[in-house]
């Protein structure tokens, strides 16, 4: 991806998907370049398909496979030629009909090279790389993204391997990818452990729920430990710190118990409580002028003659 909205500039996900909203009858263009890493000169195939979100992934279609949403790609340029270690760019639009309904579309722009045929040979190789696309069509504002951890439950494989699968619901109105990392502290004698990263891969839909997993070094004592969960989509980041005990080799333990969480709620109403303070400030402030009087609960300066 080299172009991003500038109302995203921050977000990583923008930076490396194409993630929007936009109201119908809308056309946004973005630009791709295709790097060329190999010796050879390659023939590449720049193509969009279609793409879904089921059982907490982000699935792409066979080959060409298309959809509502691939019907309004364009792309400047549909094959280009890569010089050794040379470059590309190729420019997609995305033109939104006015009569477009609500709700979110997902796909996929493919890069896609074939191999040479081989004398003899009877097996293709297709080797592509692609960028998705997260598209949310409407009237007005975006839809906000948000989420929340639920339960947290350890367990151990049969080869004695800890892991933490941490539950998560799409709270908000549109897709997430999830990524983030657990540590561990407070364990036996005081010890430490982590961060470890959660497994990629997740995604979820506006109003769905799904899991991640952390995967620990199997020589991790079982506990008690605390646990810090921090997770997140883009801009989106949500914590959450609870005790919890890993079981013997190939048992479930106990969930989690939860000790605090962090979300965003918090800086929402310290904004709006100063939003309020600010506006009581102004109103006192604007009455006293008016009547000449010093706001209630702070008596009036008073300036000797001559300062």
């Amino acid at each position: 991806m080299l172009e991003a909205p500038t109302d995203r500039r921050t977000d990583p996900r923008a930076l490396r998907y194409i993630v929007d909203h936009l109201p119908p009858g809308t056309t946004i263009k973005r630009q791709l370049l295709i790097a060329n890493r190999t010796a050879e000169t390659r023939r590449i195939d720049v193509y969009p398909a279609a793409a879904t979100l089921d059982d907490s992934e982000f699935r792409f279609g066979e080959g060409r496979a298309a959809n509502e949403l691939t019907s309004w790609i364009t792309l400047d340029h549909t094959t280009v030629k890569v010089e050794p270690w040379g470059e590309a760019r190729v420019r997609a639009t995305i033109a939104v009909p006015p009569a477009a309904s609500r709700g979110e579309r997902y796909g996929v722009l493919w890069a896609s090279a074939t191999s040479a045929d081989r004398a003899g040979g009877q097996v293709t190789q297709v080797h592509r790389v692609g960028v998705r696309t997260y598209l949310d069509v409407g009237p007005g504002g975006e839809p906000a993204s948000d989420f929340s951890i639920g339960e947290l439950r350890p367990a151990r494989s049969p080869e004695g391997e800890p892991s933490l699968t941490i539950q998560v619901s799409n709270t908000g109105g549109r897709a997430i990818d999830l990524s983030g990392a657990v540590t561990l502290t407070d364990g036996p004698a005081g010890s430490r452990a982590g961060p470890f990263p959660v497994g990629q891969g997740v995604t979820l839909p506006p109003g769905d729920s799904g899991q991640v997993v952390a995967r620990l070094p199997v020589e991790l004592p079982n506990g008690p430990w605390k646990v810090e969960v921090n997770l997140e989509s883009g801009l989106v980041k949500r914590s959450i710190t609870a005790q919890i005990q890993f079981p013997d080799a190939g048992q479930v333990g106990k969930r989690g118990s939860v000790v605090s969480r962090i979300t965003s709620g918090w800086v929402l109403g310290a904004v709006v409580t100063g939003l309020l303070l600010v506006t009581g400030l102004a109103v006192l402030a604007r009455r006293s002028r008016q009547t000449g009087r010093p706001p209630t609960g702070r008596p009036r300066e008073r300036i000797p003659a001559g300062r």
